[in-house]
């Protein structure tokens, strides 16, 4: 499947789990200091697109002597054939993304709302 190869893909900082139903697929995935405002989440075309920003705050008195945790997530992952963007759900708890794709003969194409 297209979609567990792409996450194998995933840089080493992001870890995510893929699971299926007979209705859905359910894809949770770690982004440590990423909240719901910070976090764009899309389904149009057989693609799903997670664009996720990290909060970081520095004491002022701190400087970096080195940064290894990146700021921004930007990922394109292809879907199963069967799942769509139609009635997709999605809430971050903690810093873990929970999306549920329906699975469905068409892609509905739309932006995922996440709580």
């Amino acid at each position: 499947m297209q979609l567990r190869e792409a996450l194998d893909e995933l840089p080493e900082a992001v870890f995510a789990d893929l699971l299926e139903s007979e209705d859905a697929y359910l894809l949770v995935v770690d982004l440590p200091g990423v909240t719901a405002e910070t976090l764009e989440v899309t389904v149009a075309c057989g693609r799903l697109q997670i664009e996720a920003r990290k909060a970081k705050d520095v004491p002022r008195e701190f400087r970096y002597l080195s940064e290894e945790r990146a700021l921004f997530l930007d990922v394109d992952l292809p879907l199963p054939p069967d799942a769509t963007g139609a009635d997709a759900e999605g809430s971050i708890d903690r810093g873990v993304l929970t999306l549920t794709l329906p699975k469905s003969d068409a892609d509905g194409g739309r932006q995922v709302p996440v709580s």
